[in-house]
């Protein structure tokens, strides 16, 4: 985890969109490495958890026009496969509580999605370079993957 605290091998960690993009984002080599080291440590022990909503952010983001990684028939094979990872369902618990978390203005109303659904897992830590790197919320701590 580029020197960074390991997680324990069953605890849950949860992955933002932008940890899949940057493995088809090609002007981003280098965190591409770590972002195909991660899903391959952490998918194969089944500690790997997404939610509806990062899958529908991969989808979206990939195959933006102008910018177009994949074809939107890649993008739909690769959102099958990643679905069958551990997958919370936002649901409207879910949107309540990020509602609420949101109000405090400590995230958007995106990542506050993201923190809920990680919560909701159960998972101990969030990979994401979105959040402030390093901070607790409850027992789960965001860790910035791609951090120096």
């Amino acid at each position: 985890m580029n020197g960074q605290e390991k997680t324990f091998m069953n605890d849950k960690v949860f992955f933002d969109t932008n940890i899949l993009v940057y493995l088809y984002d090609k002007s981003e080599a280098k965190k591409g490495v770590i972002a195909r080291q991660l899903i391959q440590e952490y998918g194969a022990n089944g500690s790997m958890v997404l939610s509806t909503q990062v899958l529908q952010e991969f989808y979206v983001t990939v195959t933006k026009m102008g910018q177009r990684m994949l074809t939107k028939e890649a993008a739909s094979e690769i959102v099958n496969d990643l679905s069958e990872f551990p997958l919370i369902q936002v649901n409207k618990s879910i949107i309540v509580r990020a509602m609420k978390r949101h109000q405090t203005k400590m995230f958007s109303f995106w990542d506050s999605l993201i923190v809920e659904a990680a919560l909701q897992a159960g998972c101990s830590t969030l990979l994401t370079e979105d959040m402030q790197d390093g901070l607790v919320i409850d027992a789960m701590t965001i860790q910035n993957p791609f951090r120096k």
